[in-house]
This record gives C-alpha cells, sequence and structure tokens, in this order.
C-alpha cells in the first residue's frame, strides 16, 4: 500500500476506512500505502505505483474495516480499472477522501502480514508458520534434534519431553504423549501416540491409528486405522503392513498388549493380534491370533539336495 498522513488525521473513531500496514517494501503483486504524516491518502496496486512510492511505501496488509453507513456509496463509486478490467476495493480511500472523509492506517510487524501472490511467496510464509511453530514446541520442553528438518502441522500437539528426530513430517490431527520418540524420516497424520511409544525409524502412521503407552512401532512400518495396545510391538525389522482396505471398505487392526510381529508380515484387516501373541517374520494373517499364540502363515521352505548344481546344468543345456 501507499499512506498519506496529517498530524491533526483522527486516531480511528468516526474514520471512514481504516487498515493495517507493514513495515516492508511491497514485494510484486503487493500494493503500496500513501501516508501524510498519520493519515491515508491512497492504497495503490503494485503495478500502478512508481519506484519512490514502492521504496517508501507501507505494504498494504490486505484488511480493510468501513464505517458501514458509508460503504454503499464507496462502492457505487468504483470504477473498472486497467489492464485487467477488475473493480480496486483499495480505491474506495480515494473516493472517501474526496468527500472529505478521512482514512487511517495501522502500523504492524511486517511478519504478520506477508503477502502471498505467488508459489515462491506461499514458501516464504510457510517458512515463517514452521519457524513459530518450532520454537513454540521447544519453549513447551520439546526437544526437535534438527529443527529446521522437522515439518509441523498447525493443530500438531507435542507434550512435554517428546523427542523429534530429523525429517520427520506432522499432516493434520497428530498428538504425541509424554516421553514418546518419534525416530527420522517418520510420517505421522491423524494419530495418536500415546506415553513412552517409540516410532521409526522410516514409519509411516496414517490416520485412524492410535500407539498405546510403551508400544514400538518399527522401521518400514505403514500402520493404518489399527490400534496397537499399550506394550505392543509392531516389526522387528523391517515391512509390516496393516492391510485395512478390501477394494470395498475399510477395516480395523488390533494388536495387543505385549505381541510381538516379526518383519514383513501383513495384517489383513479386520483381524485381532491377541495380548502376549508372536507373528513369525513374512506371514500373511487373515484370522485373529488367539493370547500367547504363536502364528506363523507362511510357505514352508523345501531344500532340495544338489538342486542348484541340476537347475544351472538345464539352464546351461538350454543356451
Amino acid at each position: 500500500m501507499t499512506a498519506r498522513t496529517r498530524k491533526d488525521a483522527p486516531s480511528g473513531a468516526g474514520s471512514a476506512s481504516n487498515g493495517p500496514a507493514a513495515e516492508t517494501e511491497p514485494g510484486p503483486g503487493e500494493e503500496s500505502f500513501e501516508t501524510s504524516l498519520s493519515e491515508l491518502a491512497a492504497i495503490v496496486e503494485e503495478r500502478h505505483a512508481d519506484a519512490a512510492l514502492k521504496r517508501e511505501g507501507l505494504c498494504n496488509a490486505g484488511i480493510m474495516a468501513f464505517d458501514a453507513a458509508r460503504l454503499g456509496t464507496l462502492l457505487d463509486a468504483l470504477e473498472l480499472r486497467q489492464p485487467k478490467s477488475e473493480y480496486y476495493l483499495t480505491d474506495a480511500v480515494e473516493h472517501a477522501r474526496g468527500r472529505g472523509w478521512s482514512c487511517v492506517a495501522r502500523e504492524m510487524p511486517w511478519l504478520e502480514a506477508i503477502g502471498i501472490n505467488s508459489q515462491a511467496q506461499l514458501a516464504e510464509a510457510e517458512a515463517v508458520l514452521q519457524d513459530r511453530l518450532r520454537q513454540a514446541a521447544m519453549a513447551a520442553g520439546v526437544t526437535l534434534i534438527g529443527p529446521e528438518t522437522v515439518f509441523l502441522a498447525a493443530d500438531t500437539e507435542l507434550e512435554e519431553d517428546v523427542e523429534i528426530g530429523p525429517y520427520v513430517v506432522f499432516g493434520p490431527g497428530v498428538h504425541v504423549a509424554q516421553g514418546a520418540r518419534i525416530l527420522p524420516f517418520c510420517h505421522l497424520e491423524g494419530v495418536s501416540v500415546d506415553q513412552g511409544a517409540q516410532i521409526g525409524p522410516f514409519a509411516r502412521l496414517r490416520p485412524g491409528s492410535t500407539i498405546g503407552a510403551g508400544a514400538r512401532v518399527g522401521n518400514f512400518v505403514e500402520v493404518k486405522n489399527a490400534t496397537l495396545e499399550p506394550g505392543a510391538k509392531a516389526n522387528v525389522g523391517a515391512g509390516t503392513i496393516t492391510c485395512n482396505y478390501d477394494g470395498f471398505a475399510k477395516h480395523r487392526t488390533d494388536i495387543g498388549a505385549g505381541a510381538f510381529i516379526g518383519s514383513n508380515t501383513a495384517l489383513v484387516a479386520p483381524v485381532t493380534v491377541g495380548d502376549g501373541a508372536v507373528v513369525g517374520a513374512g506371514s500373511t494373517i487373515d484370522r485373529d491370533v488367539p493370547p500367547g499364540s504363536l502364528s506363523i502363515a507362511r510357505g514352508r521352505q523345501t531344500d532340495i539336495p544338489d538342486g542348484a548344481e541340476r537347475l544351472r546344468a538345464r539352464r546351461t543345456a538350454k543356451t
């Protein structure tokens, strides 16, 4: 914006228009204020502003408040502006001044008024937000190892003594309770992680999942719409997934307290693994596993003496 003010300008009471301005040089697509000491004279589109105005004027924060009794008159006075044949609401300032009505600009920190007119400016605003969220989390007692690599959602809830490793991404709807650890390269969205649980590294927790107190979700594990009871262990090694979608509907998986799920296991929902059960690595589990059971669901290994040599001989003969 550009603003022009007078020393005797009113503080806002009885003015026709009142809006915030930021102390920064306007960027592409932003507007400038033209002022005369304290009273707003005009708000000028970036494409219409001259070099002096861009250099010395305040930047429009994009918020305007009007005297409702005068607003209709000001809107009726707006005209199409070139080159895009647009109506500029900001022209209402000049129309108000032309009628002798005062207009006031309020200054505010530039970080509160970042304009977003491009993907690059969106990235800049996101960086400001992420820095605030990280600082707030650390001030509340959360340990961020490599804070600049951790990305938080606006509603992420991290309790005291939570530890977050590098390159962790939080989508919306995540709550992590006291003392939990999220190891590097994890992605969480729409999940609850209870006290003392440990996630990752390289784990993905998807919406509808609850990780109980003290539970362990290992590396390269994907969990969705599943409950891990307190003390459960999901994955020793890599590759455990909860298969919740059958092509028609989504189902839940429940893993009991103290259960142990071996690497590369597929849990085909709806399915429950009982308390203290052990599932062998590489299993595909499509029925409930009773508490305390050892379940193995995979093809039996067959060893053929001298089979490798005979196989090579047959292949060689074909060539």
